[in-house]
């Protein structure tokens, strides 16, 4: 996102954390720390993780999820119809083999998993998927998500999700079935081979079950605390201390339970990131990602040290509820108004590259064979000297010599770091510019955001699923990523037909039209960096693997030897 690349909206935090307390996998009987890999007291060997976050979960509920703390958690305690493997493919999980394909592809019927059940042992069933799904859809749900059941073209889900349209919530049309427990039929609204990336959008946690009597009888203590949801997974959710950390255990239900190999995570949240590093050398966490200085001390220690390019952008979302931010030239100037390399090379340090683009480099190829980039190319290029001639031409159509502005920013020191660099060059660039920095913790920023509760907003956005769509129709008018107040028509236009285009190189070339209007027309955000990561890790940490759309990891794959 995830989406999210996950859409994704991506947990924008630039490295992971710990918790102290009690969260720290104190379960043996003295009280003393476990480290990782310990035995358990009678000879056999526990495999156990210390993780670090620097943010809360902000969402357990999977069908809520929209950023990727969130997402990470449910591609781990949850599972769909498919997952993705070491090497980002969709593979089958809650289903036996591949579905069978009716109607020219346009209806698919899924078995599902004899031995897939839930953490209280009750079976998943079919109606666990089209209870979940219609949930997703629903107007009383209100998920940011809702909109990806239209990116996989699920019959009726434009209509159910459109205020206008007669079928608007009637969320029985949705195109989704129980045949009987075991077998899920799915119709789909158009052409599926024009969605080459289907399979990969339906292993996205909004397409997860849900056990609809469970969720019924927690009401709306829903998936609030660790006990009032049920797992699916290869992990469940066994301690959750709230703006602390969390315990993942191995689901002893889970139908591919031999191969999981760690017992027990612990993710500790923890936002300074000197304290991270001291936690990590006194082997109380066996990873943390690292920028800035902390890249140079580690960077010759090859058996510790690995950067990790991503596919994730962040950018400064510019709300044009704001007078001077619906103002093309005062956009036009802020987004040239400072220095990106210096941000990527001095500040963080750790891989990541400057952006001139909202979808990635080295993200996807087109029907050609070429990245998208590479047409495309870097948009919206300017100095200090060609942002100060937008400034002053942008004042002088709002009548004003100043401008007073916030920015909205994580709480985390490197965010800090990067939103008080990004004050001092736009104040000196942009004369008459003030620019105050609101720091908010991660759950509380993601509801300024949707609120539009905001001037200008740090944010950053992970891929749902391998294609540039994931990205670019986050903008669109309304749309419930967008956030911001944006709206082109000629924008909107291209992002529907795009959606509905069969020829693949058409609808390649309409989404690369659109990228332009947004960053080069109309400068409606500020892309700021891709994102790659330095991290230190354990060496006796194996098989980790960052995904690169939707959850960041699955942990089922990583190992302690």
């Amino acid at each position: 996102m995830k989406k999210t690349k996950w859409s994704l909206l991506l947990a924008i935090v630039l490295v992971l954390s710990v918790f102290l307390s009690a969260c720290s996998g104190k379960n043996d009987s003295d009280g003393k720390e476990k480290a990782s890999g310990t035995t358990d007291g009678e000879g056999s060997k526990e495999k156990v993780l210390n993780l670090l976050e620097t943010s809360e979960i902000p969402y357990l509920d999977n069908i809520m999820a929209d950023d990727s703390v969130s997402l990470n958690v449910a591609n781990n305690v949850y599972e769909g119809l498919y997952t993705l493997d070491d090497k980002d493919q969709p593979v089958p999980a809650g289903i036996t083999g591949e579905p069978e394909e009716k109607d020219g592809g346009k209806t698919w019927v899924f078995k599902l998993r004899d031995d897939a059940v839930w953490s209280n042992g009750e079976k998943v069933t079919a109606n666990d998927y089209v209870f979940a799904w219609r949930k997703a859809v629903a107007k009383e749900t209100a998920t940011q998500y809702s909109f990806i059941y239209q990116v996989a073209g699920i019959l009726n889900a434009d209509k159910i999700l459109n205020p206008e349209d007669k079928m608007y919530n009637k969320t029985d049309q949705l195109g989704v079935k129980a045949i009987d427990d075991h077998t899920l039929e799915v119709k789909f609204s158009g052409d599926t081979s024009a969605k080459p990336y289907l399979k990969a959008v339906l292993s996205f946690p909004t397409f997860y079950p849900q056990n609809e009597k469970f969720v019924k009888e927690q009401g709306k203590e829903f998936a609030l605390e660790a006990d009032k949801a049920l797992y699916n997974g290869p992990y469940t959710l066994t301690k959750w201390e709230h703006e602390k950390g969390w315990v993942m255990k191995k689901n002893e239900k889970y139908w591919d339970k031999k191969n999981v190999k760690v017992d027990t995570i612990n993710t500790n949240v923890v936002k300074e990131e000197a304290t991270r590093i001291n936690l990590f050398e006194t082997g109380k966490a066996d990873r943390t990602s690292i920028s800035a200085e902390y890249v140079d001390q580690y960077k010759d220690k090859k058996d510790i040290f690995s950067t990790v390019p991503e596919s994730t952008v962040f950018f400064l979302r510019m709300n044009q509820k704001n007078k001077a931010l619906a103002n093309e030239n005062i956009r036009h100037a802020i987004d040239m108004g400072w220095d990106k390399k210096q941000l990527t090379d001095v500040l963080l340090n750790n891989g990541s590259v400057p952006a001139f683009f909202l979808v990635p480099s080295k993200f996807v190829n087109g029907p050609d064979g070429a990245d998208f980039r590479e047409k495309n190319g870097d948009l919206n290029k300017g100095d200090a000297a060609k942002a100060k001639e937008y400034w002053e031409k942008g004042l002088k159509e709002l009548g004003t010599k100043k401008v007073d502005l916030t920015l909205l920013n994580y709480d985390s020191d490197t965010a800090q770091k990067d939103a008080q660099f990004i004050k001092n060059q736009l104040e000196k660039n942009l004369p008459g510019l003030s620019l105050k920095i609101k720091p908010q913790p991660f759950k509380q920023k993601l509801k300024l955001e949707e609120k539009l509760d905001y001037d200008i907003s740090y944010a950053g956005w992970g891929p749902d699923y391998p294609d540039p769509m994931t990205f670019v129709d986050m903008f669109i008018t309304g749309g419930s990523h967008n956030e911001m107040n944006y709206s082109n028509k000629k924008y909107d236009e291209l992002i529907k037909k795009a959606s509905a285009e069969t020829d693949l190189q058409k609808r390649w070339d309409m989404m690369q039209e659109a990228e332009k209007i947004l960053i080069e027309e109309d400068a409606a955000i500020s892309p700021m960096y891709q994102r790659g990561l330095a991290f230190i890790t354990k060496s006796n940490i194996k098989n980790i693997h960052n995904h690169s759309f939707g959850g960041d990891y699955s942990y089922k794959n990583w190992d302690v030897q």
